[in-house]
């Protein structure tokens, strides 16, 4: 064997599995990147949504506790409305698409390209909330306790050692059968 020959295989060749795993890796973090990329970009017209909002949501009231706006930022980002309803962007990552999960599926409210259309399908959602909540609260009216006025306690204490007082008699009388019958 010739000298060069004898060198060529005693020196590990790189392997063809190593190449191709790094050129794997190499190819998913750019794929990682663009992903990132993306996400961010999503992130980024969710904001501008959800500023377009303000103006919404400065008309509230500050007693009414139903909307928890704020952007997520998870797997698939979203601009929550409140608990049930969100806007997410759509396949194309232009579209927003505002849904409500119900117990029967999510349902799309409004899917647009314009935040304009979305902000209003937005307004008439709360409007609706609100209405659904004053509704609710004529049914079911919620006195708050005055200041004047302490609070009234119901005999609590009370009832407690009463019941075990005729649970005692009770086991007593169970007791004092018991022995009679066994005369």
């Amino acid at each position: 064997m010739s000298d060069v020959q004898s060198t060529a295989i005693t020196e590990p060749q790189p392997t063809r599995l190593r190449d191709a795993l790094r050129k794997a890796r190499i190819e998913a973090a750019d794929r990682t990147g663009v992903v990132v990329e993306l996400r961010d970009a999503e992130v980024a017209r969710l904001e501008i949504m959800n500023e377009a909002l303000d103006p919404l949501f400065a008309q509230v009231p500050e007693k009414v506790d139903l909307f928890d706006r704020g952007v997520s930022q998870g797997e698939t980002p979203r601009l929550w409305i409140d608990v049930v309803a969100h806007i997410l962007m759509g396949r194309d990552k232009r579209i927003y698409r505002f849904v409500q999960d119900t117990r029967f599926g999510r349902i799309v409210l409004a899917e647009s390209h314009d935040v304009p259309v979305i902000v209003d399908a937005v307004t008439d959602y709360v409007a609706r909330r609100m209405i659904e909540r004053e509704h609710a609260m004529v049914a079911t009216p919620m006195v708050e306790p005055s200041a004047e006025e302490p609070p009234k306690r119901r005999g609590g204490l009370g009832m407690f050692v009463f019941g075990f007082l005729l649970g005692a008699a009770a086991l007593f009388g169970v007791a004092l059968f018991a022995s009679l019958r066994n005369l």
